[in-house]
């Protein structure tokens, strides 16, 4: 872990006055409590990004939220918020994330080893630095498991939140993963990318699977989990491979868009190039005719079922369930028309 000087090189002294300055005020929010908390999120961001070695040059100027809850002794937050001051303890230290989280401002929890830290979404005040941005052009693309592993990994990491709040260390998971699907069958791996610096911000996984394999999508769901940091460490779904015409079923394993980005025209973008892969897996898989979801989310549940995708087994353990719509039927349908009525956010 880099020393905590290299917040102020992460994200210096003058952009965190600004976010004092939109938050101090607020019912039970000193500016000293303001400036411990603002400390506070810049180093769980730091930390995170440290971990998943996304550490980019220039420093940041806007702080966004990190993926789930991450580690935060009580030491490492007596350092961050006293370390320029002579009082200051590692009680001093508890009781003052205490105060933030009765203000609403951060969730904690022990995880058995450590305390660990969540900063809340939709903070009052300062809604200026998780604006939706309709005004950036986006175009999809192949994936490129150099560029592309650990950003599409840190929005996926956002979908199994919900359900499991211990996903700080998810994306290096999901990562490795992804990159061993691109080795395996590449052409199923698509992106929504930006168009002034090609950072990808949605992603689609169109997963060919083997005939030996079918049988999971008749299992209860939560047996096929595999991207989240609990699931099994064996895919429980063999890849097939091209020219196999036993391969009947396609498994579409992620789709998600980062929600800065989630306006009906990009979701429009990610889901008609969906179907020209589609297309393109055919000349593959020349049997191909049923496709499956797992809805994780919510939000995934309801754009399938926009797309015409029913449910089929439900998990009796968790919220969990498949969702199967046959190919052709997809193929045909018209994309705007079917998710015109789409409830984003």
């Amino acid at each position: 872990m880099r020393d905590l000087v290299s917040i102020d090189e992460f994200f210096n002294v003058e952009h965190r006055r600004r976010y004092v300055a939109l938050l101090k005020g607020q019912v039970g929010l000193t500016r000293r409590r303001a400036e411990c908390f603002v400390k506070l999120w810049a180093y769980l961001l730091l930390k995170q990004q440290l971990e998943l070695g996304n550490i980019k040059d220039e420093p940041l100027t806007e702080l966004y939220l990190p993926e789930g809850f991450v580690a935060c002794t009580h030491r490492e937050a007596n350092e961050l918020f006293y370390r320029e001051q002579d009082r200051g303890s590692e009680r001093a230290a508890g009781m003052m994330i205490d105060k933030l989280v009765a203000l609403g401002l951060i969730e904690k929890e022990f995880d058995g080893n450590n305390i660990c830290i969540r900063i809340c979404s939709g903070l009052p005040g300062i809604n200026e630095s998780t604006q939706t941005d309709e005004s950036v052009e986006l175009f999809t693309d192949s994936f490129n498991p150099r560029t592309d592993a650990i950003p599409v990994a840190t929005i996926l990491a956002r979908n199994y939140d919900w359900m499991n709040k211990k996903t700080a260390a998810a994306p290096q998971r999901i990562a490795r993963i992804l990159r061993i699907w691109a080795k395996q069958y590449s052409k199923g791996m698509r992106v929504l990318r930006r168009c002034d610096n090609q950072d990808p911000v949605g992603v689609c996984v169109l997963y060919p699977v083997a005939y030996e394999s079918d049988e999971n999508f008749f299992l209860p769901p939560s047996k096929s989990l595999y991207l989240t940091i609990n699931s099994s460490q064996t895919d429980p779904f063999k890849m097939a491979k091209a020219g196999d015409k036993d391969c009947t079923s396609v498994f579409i394993r992620s789709f998600e868009i980062d929600s800065r980005y989630q306006q009906h025209h990009n979701y429009y973008q990610l889901l008609r190039d969906g179907q020209q892969t589609f297309m393109k897996m055919q000349g593959d898989f020349p049997n191909i005719c049923d496709l499956y979801t797992l809805a994780i989310h919510p939000s995934v549940q309801a754009l399938a079922l926009a797309m015409g995708f029913q449910k089929t087994i439900q998990d009796p353990q968790v919220s969990l369930c498949w969702m199967y719509i046959a190919l052709d039927k997809y193929l045909s349908l018209d994309i705007e028309q079917a998710a015109a009525n789409l409830k984003l956010g």
